[in-house]
């Protein structure tokens, strides 16, 4: 047990400064009057959930916070609700960003590439919808979620050290559970769809240039495909632990296996993607590597004077 918590401290601790830091640079680049892609402003928003979700896993868990114990219900109710909207909005967001891109690289010949203007002008308006609907979604969570020493046994059901869910709401979170899980599968569904168009594309991309070109005379990767394998890089990730996470939260369920080790697992297993996304987003991109370059320049010459 108490190495899941280190674990978990650590993985919180990486996870929140490489969000931080991805959401700081974004910023920056806005306010220095550089005019902000659509991929920007997702990645963004992507670093500010998850920044928002890890923190709120962390004073939901046993830890540094555990002499406050949530004893009042607003803090509870607060807290789970604003980690259950975020969790939503990671998922919404990375099928937008996958989607996204798949617009973006579609033949202008298409009827997705049609969408091409369409699409980069309404991100704004997309992120405003999936808020709404993340709200509206975990709603419910308001009212049946109380601390855990304000009701007794047989009156609450655990999911959590502090937080409990009362049996009196029990069967309207069950409701909002199942229209809450539908929204996740379609939006992971629509991640796999977009997913594997990109790889048709990107497949028929590749052979018509094996076609026309010698690989070796042309091995550069253009800006488009490098966005795409790392969307697509992503997008596996995320739909591998999601996966992982449902197969424990059900095996939990069935075997009524909800003891803090299990409890504990399962949140590493959830902070998994918002933890390593943001070290993908920034390997891979090219503005944030010659940043850090120039600023590790200018401190060596600094030093070295």
């Amino acid at each position: 047990m108490l190495l899941l918590k280190n674990a978990f401290l650590l993985q919180v601790g990486i996870g929140v400064t490489a969000n931080t830091f991805l959401l700081l640079f974004r910023i920056l680049t806005l306010f220095l009057g550089h005019r902000p892609k659509p991929h920007d402003l997702l990645t963004g928003h992507l670093a500010l959930v998850h920044t928002l979700m890890l923190l709120t896993m962390l004073f939901l868990s046993p830890g540094p916070f555990e002499s406050l114990r949530f004893q009042n219900d607003v803090k509870c109710k607060a807290l789970f609700y604003l980690s259950r909207v975020m969790r939503g909005l990671s998922i919404c967001t990375t099928c937008l960003l996958s989607m996204l891109q798949a617009v973006t690289i579609s033949p202008s010949s298409s009827w997705l590439g049609r969408c091409k203007q369409k699409s980069r002008r309404y991100v704004i308006h997309s992120l405003l919808f999936l808020w709404i609907l993340c709200l509206s979604f975990s709603c419910n969570l308001l009212f049946s979620t109380v601390a855990a020493s304000n009701v007794t046994q047989t009156q609450e059901l655990s999911f959590g050290n502090y937080c409990s869910l009362s049996s009196a709401w029990y069967l309207r979170w069950s409701l909002f559970f199942l229209l809450a899980l539908l929204r996740d599968v379609s939006f992971v569904g629509g991640m796999l769809l977009s997913s594997v168009y990109m790889v048709t594309l990107l497949f028929r991309h590749q052979r018509r240039s094996q076609h026309l070109h010698n690989m070796s005379l042309s091995p550069s990767i253009s800006p488009e495909k490098r966005a795409t394998q790392i969307i697509l890089l992503l997008v596996s990730f995320f739909v591998v632990m999601y996966w992982v996470d449902l197969v424990i939260s059900f095996c939990s369920i069935v075997l009524l296996a909800h003891g803090p080790i299990m409890l504990g697992f399962q949140a590493l297993v959830v902070n998994a993607y918002p933890t390593i996304s943001p070290f993908v987003i920034i390997i891979f991109d090219k503005r944030i590597i010659s940043t850090l370059q120039n600023m590790e320049q200018k401190c060596h010459r600094f030093l070295t004077k």
